[in-house]
Order: structure tokens, then sequence, then C-alpha cells
């Protein structure tokens, strides 16, 4: 750990302790994004205050970073989070290109002083679709796919 890697690190903290303790916004996560050694963005749990439970202290700094550089990739950009990242955030920090993420608190840790509890989703998600407890069914394939041929011959697609 280097004191640069500190320093984000308690930045984190600190965004995690104001949205929980301070705003009573959400739980206590906290998240800065961090390239070529300055911070992007920042996030900080704020799903209790505006009724949305995608609103995560890392969804919030990885939209706020990739409309700071104008881009959906974030060039070897570190993520340092207050909490172990959910499925749902460490999935966005994959699609977003993140080359490393940093984190505090565990998984168990938010289990044990805040009743977060994970292991459902990961256990859901390793499931075949049909067999979850939000079941999903396949239909309409034909046409859908037909969307996506035109998509893969469009002359302007971006690709990501």
């Amino acid at each position: 750990m280097t004191q640069d890697d500190k320093t984000f690190m308690e930045r984190a903290i600190a965004l995690s302790e104001r949205t929980s303790l301070v705003d009573s916004a959400g739980g206590a996560f906290g998240c800065v994004i961090v390239q070529d050694g300055r911070i992007l963005a920042e996030g900080a749990n704020r799903v209790v205050a505006e009724n949305d439970p995608t609103w995560h202290a890392e969804m919030e700094a990885i939209r706020a970073a990739c409309k700071a550089e104008g881009s959906f990739k974030l060039r070897d950009a570190t993520l340092y989070t207050s909490a172990e990242p959910c499925p749902m955030c460490m999935a966005a920090a994959y699609w977003a290109g993140i080359a490393r993420v940093y984190y505090a608190s565990t998984n168990e840790d938010a289990l044990r002083y805040g009743d977060f509890d994970d292991s459902m989703i990961y256990a859901e998600l390793r499931k075949p679709a049909a067999e979850r407890s939000i079941p999903g069914r396949q239909i309409m394939r034909a046409e859908a796919v037909e969307v996506w041929r035109k998509y893969h011959a469009k002359a302007d697609r971006v690709p990501y």
C-alpha cells in the first residue's frame, strides 16, 4: 500500500461515513475513482435518499468518471471503495474497464454490521435463468436477433 492508496481510501471511507451517519442517505459505502494520480470522481450510497436500489457509491462514481472523461471506458483507472463491491458494482467496474479495485471492509463486515447480504445474489447468478427466485424466460428471440443483425451491420457502430 502506497501513501496515495491510503489517501484515496481515506477519502472513500470519509464519504461512507458522511452518507451513512451524517446524511442518512444510505449504507456505509463511499468510493473514489483515480486516474493518473488524480481523483476523477467520487460516489456515495444514496439508495435511501433517492429511493433507487442502484444508487451505490461505485455506480455513482463510475457514472461521474465516465462523464468527466467523455468515455464509457476508464483507461487504467483505480477504484477505491470503502466496502467490497456487490455483484452489480463489480460488473460495472468490468464494463467500465477499471484496471484495479481496492476495498476496505468485506462483504462479511457489511453483513455483520449493516445487514447487507449479497450471498443470495451470488448464489442466484450461478443458477440457470429458469431456476432463479426471479425466473427468466426467453421469448421473441427471432425479433430481437433481427435488431442485433442490423446493429452488427451498422457502419458507424461503436464497439465496446
